[in-house]
């Protein structure tokens, strides 16, 4: 380069051509970014979503479950690699190997791969006659079942704002995979389904019932635990069914007769499981006692039902009988899952246990789980106390006494409207619940940890036509043309 005065500094020619080539790709590449913008923004105008959940996190009832399978088990993903909750459904499935070298997953993408759904409905001959798609097949030992992809996601109609006319959509609100899935697992790896029994004829709620004072929730929440249900009438000469894995008598008012009684007690001593529910119905307005017949049989066990209905000022909710329940036994299984929630519960009873002196070995065990505030009170005396609303009751098999059915267990609650259709959904707690209450009584410690739908949060851009169009404009012109004009300046400005 020269060095003599009044020479310039010049770029060569290929200097020159360089600088122009990568001005100019870093235009093309500019628009082509936004070109594709532009395109998806055609196709799914007006919003833009961003995930909360980008990794499946799963519950300690899922992972207790995953630790408790002994056998491999199959997951197929029959899946349009497509569809918006794809990546969802597939991060859920691969959490759920990660957590068991027993779970082996893997997609069938019926639209990019037809000759590998044919072949899946070859080999399981039982899903020849499925024509809907979106399937996650399980299969372990023969038995097969699958979730169908459209129950995963629970949808709400919500009205699109800043339109001419009104128009609405179905936004995703809760995201039930995890739940349906450990259920399709319990189906698969179960040798065979429990059963639960509902005894009727006390005006009892009942199962089959959609009304807000049914059961119908209750029971499909039993079904999801891969338990079947069936009403049980103890009447006549038959006693408790031995398939009988668990006997819930929900909110009885009419009295049980001698021989039904009986039949309880006999049920009990074999080792059953018992949950019963009472409510402030079956209080007797003349005598202000229990009117079932029940409250004998369960004082043999070493519970004391009360006849009163309960008030607390602290912690009432919308009348002075319906209240939260905060506080907890810790160290009970049931509900330590419920630490940091709480039950929502309505005219509720005091369920306590009864105070005695020295117990013998074989003594059942009894723990109250769940109280009132310090401050509430009962119509039987103005004394303020925190009441226990919830007991439950445990006892071993008798060495050298065989038992039918293993060893015995109740619960017992002061309420059974809080598990009614109208309010099992008026806190996370009383689904919970129920949860680890079923479970805990058929001896199910690997799920005694609640796992409910997860709700699906949005992060949402909302415009309307004009709005996008002028976006459009913005994005297409401005941007590049600033960014040309910009690249045209330095170019001129290094020529010189």
């Amino acid at each position: 380069m020269s060095t003599q005065p009044g020479s310039e500094l010049t770029f060569t020619r290929w200097r020159k051509f360089s600088i122009g080539l990568n001005v100019f790709l870093i235009i093309l590449a500019a628009l082509a970014v936004l070109v594709m913008v532009n395109y998806l923004s055609h196709d799914y105008y007006r919003r833009w979503q961003w995930s909360t959940r980008t990794k499946a996190e799963l519950s300690p009832r899922t992972l207790g479950l995953l630790r408790s399978i002994t056998n491999q088990v199959k997951v197929i993903l029959y899946y349009d690699r497509k569809e918006p909750l794809y990546s969802v459904v597939s991060d859920l499935l691969n959490q759920y190997s990660l957590a068991s070298q027993r779970i082996s997953v893997q997609t069938v993408d019926y639209v990019r791969d037809p000759g590998a759904a044919q072949k899946l409905k070859t080999d399981y001959k039982q899903l020849a006659a499925v024509t809907d798609k979106n399937l996650i097949i399980f299969e372990c030992q023969g038995r097969l079942f699958h979730v169908d992809g459209n129950a995963l996601t629970h949808y709400v109609l919500e009205q699109v704002p800043n339109e001419k006319q009104r128009t609405f959509r179905r936004r995703p609100a809760e995201f039930a995979g995890e739940n349906l899935c450990s259920y399709a697992l319990l189906a698969v790896t179960s040798p065979k389904r429990l059963q639960a029994c509902f005894v009727q004829g006390h005006k009892e709620h009942n199962q089959d019932s959609a009304s807000d004072f049914g059961y119908l929730k209750f029971a499909n929440l039993l079904q999801q635990n891969y338990i079947d249900v069936r009403s049980l009438s103890l009447l006549g000469t038959n006693a408790v069914p031995p398939e009988c894995n668990l006997l819930i008598i929900a909110g009885p008012t009419d009295k049980f007769l001698d021989l039904e009684l009986n039949k309880l007690d006999q049920y009990l001593a074999q080792g059953g499981r018992l949950f019963v529910l009472f409510n402030s119905g079956s209080i007797s307005k003349e005598t202000g006692m229990d009117t079932t017949g029940l409250v004998e049989v369960l004082a043999k066990w070493g519970v004391q039902v009360g006849s009163q209905v309960i008030t607390d000022p602290d912690h009432a909710v919308s009348s002075r009988y319906d209240m939260t329940i905060t506080e907890f036994n810790q160290k009970h299984p049931v509900v330590n899952p419920l630490l940091g929630s709480f039950l929502y519960v309505i005219t509720p009873r005091p369920i306590s246990k009864i105070k005695a002196g020295a117990q013998p070995a074989d003594a059942p065990r009894i723990e109250e789980l769940a109280f009132t505030g310090s401050r509430a009170t009962t119509g039987a005396s103005a004394v303020s106390q925190a009441f226990p609303i919830l007991v439950s009751v445990e006892k071993g098999a008798v060495q050298g006494v065989n038992t039918e059915r293993g060893s015995t267990r109740l619960i017992v609650v002061g309420d059974s409207l809080f598990l009614a259709n109208g309010w099992i959904d008026a806190a996370a707690g009383n689904r919970d619940f129920a949860n680890s209450a079923i479970n805990w009584l058929l001896h199910r410690t690997q799920l005694l940890d609640g796992v409910g739908p997860r709700p699906i949060k949005e992060y949402k851009i909302l415009m309307s036509r004009t709005q996008l169009q002028r976006t459009q404009w913005v994005l297409l012109g401005g941007l590049p043309g600033g960014v040309l004009v910009l690249g045209s300046l330095v170019w001129l400005r290094r020529r010189k």
